[in-house]
Order: structure tokens, then sequence, then C-alpha cells
């Protein structure tokens, strides 16, 4: 079996495409080495482990590369010195050179031309696009600075800082929206801050122009980085994709100022767009609970799902970061936590469906067991007063013939637990007043009399009772002696069940 060929400089393994002892893209590297004199070539050590490069500066038509600075997916940027008008520029040249697809070419010229028709102070401006050597490039402003990705390293930055950064960056966004021309790939690396701490938004290369379609991607292709694209994005809904998707990347770009890191991080590609498409972001103040309120409500509206809830413009969006800077009162509202659970089910009908339905069915067994249970503390209510009258009773007969202590047992039995409902009335203080003096009350006997009522005077000395008959009858305690007759109670079947006294005794 043949030995494999690998790049002497990476060592990746060589294809059919590749004749020499390097890849594709160490090829552009070795070429762009080369300049203008092609016998000029990358040289490898004799043990074939890595490269020996030549020393900047290198030449490159009218440029001379200093260094690099920058490497994407699709381009690699150097910083060079442009000779004839003797400035120092960034030079970004399409990464796979001659070899590199004609859809990569497309998008390298897409960015070149999006980029170069927008004049902004906070948009990197482009010098030159050209095509020389069989590589494409394009030069433009050099910044000095570090991307906010850099600067965030450090930890979240200020809120006001935060704020101002990405309210210049709105505006900039703004300017370019009006010019026909959606970024579709803002994120804190594509944000340059220059000497005056100003950002510059740079890397338009997923640029499209919103008057019309562009053909660069395939259906339901997915472009853009997924820690900061909308959900219209990660879903691949092309016709969606618009100014608003935008403004939820700036709204990214200040979630992840804020709170040090994206508003999704996962540890695959797949499950980023997945929470991107259906989980709401954690509050900024989770992470940052100093933050104030109101910028954290400008940023989760700029995260909303629906894109008609974002800022429907980016200067919208500047307008109310202008307002948190200068202390005014902001038009957004926070969204309420009843809304947020509407908001899901819409997104999770399936999931929301069911938790619904065993919700009700636990309602119903609740309900089920209340009713059970309030119909058996009815029960068991009715059985104890049932039993309290029956006692009474019999302490009363238990009297009438002496038997205090049986009387005594009897009412000491009604007497309530710590906690328990005391059902003692007027008859059971009456009788307990009886059985203590040891002395036994007359009380009439015409009839079926029944007790159901007593009342002892303020003064202790009287008692009033009452029962099925049509009077009220007072004893003196004492004597047991009938001291009055009260006439006029008229309501025989049910009798009277409660008596009091006046506060006078009278």
């Amino acid at each position: 079996m043949a030995d494999k060929r690998v790049c002497g400089k990476c060592g990746a393994e060589l294809t059919e495409v590749g004749t020499e002892q390097l890849c594709p893209g160490c090829l552009l590297e070795a070429g762009l080495a080369a300049g203008p004199d092609r016998s000029q070539t990358l040289s490898v050590d004799p043990a074939g482990q890595s490269p020996i490069e030549p020393p900047y500066p290198r030449s490159f038509g009218d440029y001379e590369l200093l260094e690099e600075i920058a490497r994407g997916g699709m381009g690699v940027v150097y910083k060079a010195r442009q000779a004839s008008l003797d400035r120092i520029v960034a030079l970004k040249m399409l990464l796979f050179g001659p070899l590199a697809g004609p859809e990569f070419v497309q998008r390298f010229r897409t960015e070149a031309a999006a980029a170069a028709s927008l004049q902004h102070p906070n948009i990197v401006a482009i010098h030159e696009v050209g095509f020389r050597e069989g590589q494409h490039f394009f030069a433009m402003d050099y910044v000095a600075g570090q991307s906010l990705t850099q600067i965030v390293q450090d930890g979240p930055l200020l809120a006001r800082r935060a704020a101002g950064y990405v309210k210049t960056i709105a505006e900039a966004i703004q300017y370019a929206h009006e010019r026909g021309i959606l970024h579709r790939d803002l994120k804190p690396s594509n944000v340059l801050i220059d000497e005056f701490d100003q950002p510059r938004v740079t890397d338009f290369g997923l640029a499209k122009r919103l008057e019309k379609e562009t053909d660069l991607t395939l259906s339901g292709q997915v472009l853009g980085s997924p820690n900061y694209m909308a959900p219209e994005q990660a879903a691949a809904r092309r016709g969606q994709v618009g100014k608003r998707s935008d403004v939820y990347s700036l709204g990214a770009i200040l979630y992840h100022l804020l709170t040090g890191q994206p508003p999704f991080v996962a540890l695959t590609v797949a499950e980023t767009l997945q929470q991107v498409r259906n989980v709401e972001p954690t509050s900024p103040r989770v992470s940052n609970p100093h933050l104030a309120r109101d910028l954290e409500t400008i940023c989760l509206k700029c995260l909303e799902k629906e894109p008609v809830r974002r800022y429907a413009t980016a200067q919208e969006l500047a307008d109310e970061l202008g307002r948190f800077l200068n202390k005014e009162p902001i038009l957004a509202r926070p969204v309420g936590r009843l809304e947020k659970v509407w908001r899901w089910c819409r997104r999770n009908p399936v999931p929301a469906a069911l938790i619904a339905l065993v919700t009700l069915v636990f309602l119903a067994g609740f309900a089920g067991v209340a009713w059970q249970e309030q119909n058996a503390r009815k029960a068991r209510d009715l059985a104890q007063r049932r039993l309290y009258a029956a006692q009474m009773n019999q302490a009363f007969r238990a009297w009438d013939v002496s038997s205090l202590d049986v009387a005594r047992a009897l009412l000491n039995s009604q007497r309530p637990l710590r906690g328990a409902e005391d059902l003692r009335g007027a008859d059971w203080r009456w009788l307990w007043t009886l059985c203590r003096s040891e002395v036994k009350a007359e009380l009439p006997t015409q009839g079926e009399w029944q007790l159901l009522a007593a009342e002892p005077s303020p003064d202790g000395r009287r008692v009033a009772t009452a029962g099925y008959s049509k009077n009220i009858v007072i004893y003196d305690l004492e004597s047991g002696r009938n001291l009055q007759t009260l006439t006029g109670h008229t309501r025989e079947l049910t009798g009277f069940h409660s008596l009091a006294f006046s506060t006078d005794g009278r």
C-alpha cells in the first residue's frame, strides 16, 4: 500500500489536486512569498517537519506585506504598506487563491463591492479592489486597535461604555441599511476599536442587497456566526432575513459586552442553533446583577425570537440607547413572566399541550381529593357536634340525679385539644358552674322540656335557660329558685340554641 503524502508545512494529507509537497492553503503562502519572481518558493527543512518561511516584508504588486493580522474561513488579512501612496493599509486576499471555488470568489467580490459602496466614519473604508497574479484582493483602512472580542476577554464592559459602542455601531448599520445593504454577520470580532476609541465595522463577507435576492447559498443553508445570528437565519428562512436580523445581532453583541459571553453557547453548532431558535436568552442581570434594568430591557428586546417584536430599525435601537445614556426614560417595556410562558408555548406546541394535559389531570385529581376531604370534614364535624349534644344531655341527667363525678367527667371530655375546635357553649359553662358549686337547680318539668341553651349572668349569680318550650327561665344559682320567666318565644319546633345577657346583666 502506497505511503500517504502529507503537506510539508501543516501535515495535512495531500489530494490528487496537489502536485507539490504542500497543500492548497500552504501553496497560497508560497505564492505570496514568491511575489513577482515565480522562481522563489517556500522551502521545507530536510526532515519535512516545518517550513522555513521567507522573512517579511513580501512584495505583492504595489503592496508590501508586513505581517498577517487575521485569518478566517474565506480570506486572510495582512498589514501592508502601499508603496505608491506610502501608507499602511489592510490587504485582504481570498484564502485559497486560484484554487477557490466560484462561490467563494463571488462572496469575496460581494464583500468588496458592498463595503466599497459605504463611506461612513464607523465602517472600514475600501480603497482598491483588484485581481493580481491569480489572486483576488482588496485594500482597506488599517485599524491599529483591538476587536471587541479581544477587549471583552478581560471581562464585561461597563454598561455605559458597552451602550456607547453599540449605539455607534447601530448608527453605522442604519447607514448601510439605508443604502440597501444588510451585514448578516455582525459579531464582536467584526468590530474594531480604533485609537480614538471609536468602533469600526468590517467584514461584509455575508452582505446582501435588500432590493434583490442572492444566489450565493443553497436553499436551507445557514450562513453567519451561530452565537450571534437571528433565529430566522438559524432556521435558514431566507425570506424572513432583513433589517431586524441585523438588529438581533446588535443585541447579541450588546449582551456579550455586558456579560462576557454570547447569549447562547453550546458544545456543538447544531445545539447552538437549536437554542437560538427555541430557547429564551438568560437575563443579562443573572451574570451582571448591577446592570441597569433599562439596559437589560433594551438588550432583550433586540433578542426577541419574532422579528416584529424587535426594534424595527437599527436607528430605533440607537435612539433607545441614546435615551439610556442621557438618563431619559426608554420606550421599551420588560416582558412579563406570563407572556414569556405564552411565547414558549407558541414555539413548542407539543410539549406545551402535554404539560397542559398533565396539569389538567393533576388539578382534576386534586379537586376530587379536596371535595372528598371537605365532605369527610363536614361529616366529622357533624358527628362531633352530635356527640357533644349527647354528652351534654348525659351530663345534665347525671347532675340531675346528683352524680356530680359522672357529670364532671363528661364535661371534661369536651375540653378541646390544642388546635382543635372548641364546641363548648353556654350550656357547658352553666353545667360546669352547677357541678363545681354542687348545687342542684330545680328546672321546670312540664311537658317534654329539654335544655338546649344556658347562659350565666355576668355576676355569676343567675343563669338563663331555654329549650323547646316557649319560655326563657332565669334561675338563681345559689338556691335554684326560679327568678323570672320570659314568654313570647314562638319557634316551638326548633327551640332556642343560644342566649346572651346584656352587658349590664339585666
